[in-house]
């Protein structure tokens, strides 16, 4: 991969969506005309492979990444990020991308401009309107409030950023980056600015996502932080394992004082003492499960990759 006379390299997982890529090419082309290099992972496609005729076309210098198999959008981002990360120039801006049009080819000058006026190491797009229906408006706004309470920090943005070379770099090194790119930034110590970004408008078909993949890909960005959970977690069964205890002596008090109905004392009591062991067996475990090591060492991208195909240009 030439990267030499590159100033933007933009990063793009692809899965059976060859003509809405070739329209994505088409924009990017005319929004960043010089310096770019377009880095597309074919996840695994099958009926619609992906090559590298779609650049001649439009002119665009870049690379066809081929996974042996489909690995999903995070992975398949995760690889082709490490792949770049072994490339990529001071200097030069990685941006990374869907390329469904949701993430609008227009918006990448205005992270690219904010990554240069400002001194963050990654640029992330914050939505600012979202164009789904109301039901998953409302989950995720669940999402957000369960993720800020477990792991203790806001998350607002999703794949679409811009980063320094360092910062791909960096990123490349985290194993964490194979579950969640979002919540790898947050916990990369990086300085990440917000810029806040309509969603645009898919060029063509229907979004891959289900609510079951949704809920998943949420699950695996509190993974990213499972020591700050599993610590949070603890903190609220020792926070109600203390209230089942205050409760009962409070209960041993009515009925000492003879303030209690027959019956009652023992009911409340025993459902009382099942909680706190419940509480307590919780708590024990998350404390142990905090010192287990969560992650193992980042795989290399060589261990997925069928091939790389490049265009005349790039050779």
């Amino acid at each position: 991969m030439n990267l030499s006379e590159v100033r933007v390299v933009v990063l793009i997982p692809v899965f059976e969506d060859v003509a809405v890529f070739e329209m994505l090419l088409r924009e990017l082309h005319a929004v960043v005309p010089a310096g770019l290099y377009v880095v597309a992972v074919d996840d695994g496609s099958v009926i619609y492979s992906l090559t590298t005729k779609a650049y001649q076309r439009w002119g665009v210098s870049g690379s066809v990444i081929t996974l042996k198999r489909n690995l999903g959008h995070q992975r398949a981002i995760s690889v082709g990020l490490r792949c770049v990360a072994q490339h990529i120039q001071p200097g030069q801006k990685l941006v990374i991308m869907d390329s469904d049009g949701e993430d609008v080819p227009a918006d990448v000058q205005t992270l690219l401009s904010k990554l240069e006026s400002a001194p963050f190491d990654v640029v992330v797009a914050s939505r600012a309107s979202r164009a789904e229906g109301l039901v998953f408006r409302t989950f995720y706004i669940l999402y957000k409030l369960l993720f800020r309470a477990l792991a203790g920090r806001p998350i607002a943005f999703g794949n679409f950023m811009a980063m320094h070379h360092r910062a791909a770099r960096r990123l490349a090194c985290m194993p964490e980056l194979d579950l969640h790119l979002a919540a790898t930034v947050l916990a990369s110590k990086l300085r990440v600015g917000q810029c806040g970004l309509d969603r645009g408008v898919r060029y063509a078909g229907q979004s891959k996502m289900n609510f079951v993949t949704l809920t998943l890909h949420g699950f695996r960005a509190l993974m990213v932080f499972t020591e700050d959970v599993l610590v949070r977690v603890s903190l609220g069964c020792i926070l109600i394992a203390a209230l089942s205890v205050l409760l009962a002596l409070i209960a041993v008090g009515l009925k000492l004082t003879g303030y209690s109905s027959p019956g009652w004392f023992s009911v409340a009591v025993g459902v009382l003492v099942l909680i706190f062991l419940q509480t307590g067996t919780i708590s024990l475990m998350t404390l142990l499960l905090t010192g287990v090591s969560r992650g193992k060492l980042a795989v290399h991208p060589e261990d997925h990759l069928m091939l790389v195909e490049r265009t005349a240009e790039a050779r």
